[in-house]
This record gives C-alpha cells, sequence and structure tokens, in this order.
C-alpha cells in the first residue's frame, strides 16, 4: 500500500517518442548555429540519406546511443553558450568564429564540433564547462 507522501512513481517515455522532439531541438540549434547541411551529417554522425530522413521526418527516427550522445552534447553545448554569451547573437556565432584557444588552434570551434568523432563534442562541451567554472 503506498502512502500518502509517496512521491509518484517515474512514468517512463518510449525511446523512440524522443526522437521527434529530441531532432526538432537539434535541427534548430544548428539552424541558430548556421550549419549547413553536410556539416550537420559530419556532427551527427550519419549518412546524407539518413540525414535527410530524418529532417523529413524527425519523429520516425530511430535514435543510436551515439546519436543521443552526441545530441547531449550539443544541447550542453548551446546551454553553455547562452550562459556564457547572454547575447543570442554573440552566442549563436560564437561556434563559426576563429578562436585562439590551444583546443581550437585559431580555427572556428565548429570545426572541431564536426571533425566526426563524439569525441570532439565532448571535448568542446567540457572546454565550456571549464570556462563557466561548473560541470553542467
Amino acid at each position: 500500500m503506498k502512502s500518502a507522501t509517496s512521491p509518484p512513481a517515474p512514468q517512463h517515455i518510449p525511446a523512440a517518442a524522443l526522437a521527434g522532439p529530441t531532432l526538432r531541438t537539434l535541427f534548430n540549434i544548428l539552424a541558430a548555429w548556421q550549419v549547413d547541411d553536410t556539416q550537420a551529417q559530419h556532427l551527427l554522425g550519419v549518412p546524407r540519406s539518413t540525414y535527410y530522413r530524418w529532417r523529413q521526418a524527425p519523429e520516425l527516427a530511430r535514435l543510436s546511443p551515439d546519436t543521443l550522445e552526441r545530441a547531449s552534447y550539443v544541447f550542453g553545448i548551446y546551454k553553455a553558450l547562452q550562459i556564457l554569451l547572454p547575447n543570442p547573437d554573440a552566442a549563436d556565432s560564437w561556434p563559426r568564429r576563429p578562436n585562439d584557444a590551444p583546443l581550437f588552434g585559431g580555427q572556428p570551434p565548429l570545426e572541431r564540433m564536426c571533425a566526426g568523432h563524439v569525441a570532439d563534442l565532448y571535448v568542446v562541451r567540457q572546454y565550456l564547462d571549464a570556462v563557466r567554472g561548473g560541470k553542467t
């Protein structure tokens, strides 16, 4: 018997139900960053046909753990930029601007993010978290 003070049981959301919202949010962020389709394919680690299928019908996508991890890093990068650079134009242009930090070697962070490896997204997220002085 449940007590009156027990918290409600967590609801399980099937992974398939998350594909649409995840991809729509991801595509909105990439649009704000002015990421082109080729860069987006590299950033997501998917072939052209998969990328365009997802653009057409995000709710029908089946996202791999790799894709969900990539999305999570992009969301974290976006959040960190919004905190560090409260001006939306500055935050959204940061990925495209050359950066002298050793991690980027004068190249725009987007170059590193689009290198095709999950680790590249991870290090950009880690860098921004370190600049913020926080973990998340």
